[in-house]
């Protein structure tokens, strides 16, 4: 008993000393510091970014793993500072909230110390700018999906505070086998009106209007397809969508994996009242293929992009989109009788695709790539403007890198927006945002905070995609949604032909 007493004083003595090591090394301060006059290379990097008020810690790490230790001292053009010791920068919530609500219109300075191989090195302080312009929304919804071609796997649709890093799933592929959840769209950040589609044995078209779920049949039979790439009326009855007949196929000998068409596509308004598909042969013609709608934030026009159909998949290279629009009477439901041509593929030689038109009604911003419409696989896309009052487009150079960015929202007072980039590895895409400038230019993008985001983005096996901003969390109900989708219920919707608006 003597030997179990001393081996457990030992024990103690050892936990004791263990602990008050770690205590010590957890607390390490700098010293013998060694001062460089350049920059701090960071991931991610936030080094000269503009960020709203609201938004979540930036914690950052050193993008050299070599670096084991961070001590940062944060202190605002106007007031306050903050100060934090560790492995990696980790801001508390509420001091760093409170910091960038004093500093609103200022900037924040970055005092980075970092210890490499027992030396400590003071890097060049870095500034952010908090802005004065307001995110005003809530957070954001994103689907969530491995870079998978040819199965489907684990995905689902998730919604993120942008203010903390929590998440919540709005529905998984797991609640039902073999599912696979796209393209979930509110009405102007709604989290009372959205839709998203369904693939799989229990597809579906799912709306939810104010509280209230329908599940649509995924298919039209006499439309010949499915309802995707959807967008909102603003006054909430109408919704336009695309069918399309989408094949894919692999490349062997360039800098790109995969190919995304369609053999056939068309766009269409969707009555959510009637339930009924208003058919007009202006924009579903047989020798083009129209895509990808949107609807002005007067609900006055239908955006959509639209090229001739091609030899596929031999000149699937050939196919190029232009951006287009028709006039919409919602007191009729009906289209216009000319179309009008915005930017024109044949004088650009380039393809649009994914049209957003800002709520102020000043902007569209789209992606432009070589060809094809489905950019999120094109290193080449960037990201456009086209100023509504002037008729020119140019590109977002501040935002844009040298692979592919693509799919894009904004927030409903115009001052923001967030895009898909693939810019970090080339392999997954992630969510930047940034601020749309006075002048048409975009400030530096920043990406998507997380707790830790060096290890976050490291162990994700995941893309991002078909993100949109949301005014206020949807209320989740993923299991409802769940059982809805395994019943076999579906309401039939009717087609109904209009000839050349009339």
């Amino acid at each position: 008993m003597r030997v179990v007493f001393h081996d457990y004083i030992y024990y103690i003595v050892f936990c004791a000393l263990t602990g008050l090591l770690t205590l010590t090394a957890c607390t390490q301060q700098p010293t013998n510091v060694a001062d460089s006059d350049a920059l701090p290379a960071v991931f991610p990097d936030y080094v000269g970014v503009t960020i709203p008020v609201g938004i979540a810690p930036m914690n950052f790490s050193m993008s050299d793993d070599a670096y084991t230790r961070m001590d940062v001292e944060v202190r605002g053009s106007r007031s306050g500072s903050m100060h934090v010791n560790g492995s990696y920068a980790d801001f508390d919530i509420d001091e760093w909230h409170q910091l960038l609500e004093a500093n609103r219109g200022g900037t924040l300075s970055f005092t980075v110390c970092a210890l490499k191989d027992g030396q400590w090195t003071r890097f060049k302080t870095f500034k952010m700018k908090v802005s004065t312009a307001p995110l005003g929304e809530w957070g954001v919804t994103y689907r969530r999906i491995a870079p998978g071609y040819s199965i489907y796997g684990q995905m689902g649709i998730y919604q993120r505070d942008l203010s903390t890093f929590s998440e919540q799933p709005l529905i998984e592929s797991s609640q039902s086998p073999g599912m696979c959840v796209n393209c979930h769209t509110a009405n102007r950040a709604s989290n009372e009106r959205y839709v998203f589609h369904v693939r799989g044995e229990h597809g579906a078209t799912v709306i939810c209007k104010d509280g209230n779920d329908e599940l649509l049949k995924a298919q039209n039979d006499q439309l010949g397809g499915s309802m995707v790439y959807p967008y909102w009326h603003p006054g909430g009855r109408y919704c336009a969508f695309s069918t399309n007949k989408t094949a894919q196929m692999f490349h062997t000998a360039n800098n790109k994996r995969i190919e995304v068409y369609d053999t056939a596509s068309d766009v269409f308004v969707y009555d959510t009242e009637k339930h009924q598909i208003l058919n007009d042969s202006l924009i579903m013609k047989e020798q083009w293929a129209e895509n990808t709608p949107a609807f002005s934030p007067d609900g006055k026009w239908l955006y959509f992009t639209t090229a001739l159909r091609q030899d596929y998949p031999h000149e699937y290279d050939k196919e190029r989109y232009s951006l287009c629009r028709v006039a919409f009477n919602e007191a009729t439901g009906r289209l216009g009788t000319a179309v009008d041509t915005l930017v024109n593929a044949r004088l650009t030689g380039k393809s649009v695709t994914w049209p957003r038109p800002s709520y102020d009604g000043r902007y569209v911003m789209y992606t432009q790539a070589d060809y094809g419409y489905f950019s999120i696989w094109h290193p080449e896309s960037d990201l456009w403007i086209l100023d509504l009052t002037t008729g020119e487009s140019h590109p977002l150079d501040d935002a844009n890198s040298r692979r592919a960015d693509s799919f894009h929202n904004w927030t409903t007072n115009s001052q923001w927006f967030l895009f898909t980039s693939r810019r970090h590895d080339g392999l997954y895409s992630h969510l930047y945002f940034a601020c749309m400038k006075a002048d048409g230019k975009a400030t530096k993008p920043f990406l998507l905070p997380q707790r830790n985001p060096k290890r976050y983005y490291r162990e994700s096996l995941f893309s991002f995609n078909t993100p949109d901003f949301v005014a206020d969390p949807v209320k989740p109900h993923a299991r409802k949604m769940g059982k809805l989708i395994e019943d076999k219920q579906r309401l039939e919707t009717q087609l109904i032909q209009m000839e050349k608006g009339r």
